[in-house]
């Protein structure tokens, strides 16, 4: 699914034109990925959790050359999915 599959969808299901929602779609997603450079976390109750974490430093190998690299450390966004969230795509791939 794609940003435009969304767009489309929040679309027909809410009455508002393409353009509308295309336009609050990326200023939920610019709103998002501002925080997240700000070092703020975000929590949407039922949906997840965003965090930046600091991952170390660490010694990788170039599968090529068998070559050891060093991979610095680096902050990463990540999220983490509710208990709700999780259940209900259980649920449904069963």
């Amino acid at each position: 699914m794609t940003k435009a599959d969304i767009v489309d969808i929040i679309s027909n299901s809410t009455g508002i034109t393409k353009v509308e929602t295309e336009t609050v779609v990326n200023g939920f997603l610019d709103t998002v990925i501002d925080a997240m450079k700000s070092g703020e976390n975000i929590e949407l109750r039922g949906f997840g959790s965003f965090k930046v974490v600091k991952r170390a430093q660490r010694v990788a190998r170039n599968p090529k050359t068998n070559e050891e690299v060093i991979v610095p450390e680096q902050y990463v966004p990540v999220l983490k999915v509710s208990k709700e969230f999780k259940k209900a795509v259980n649920e449904a791939n069963k």
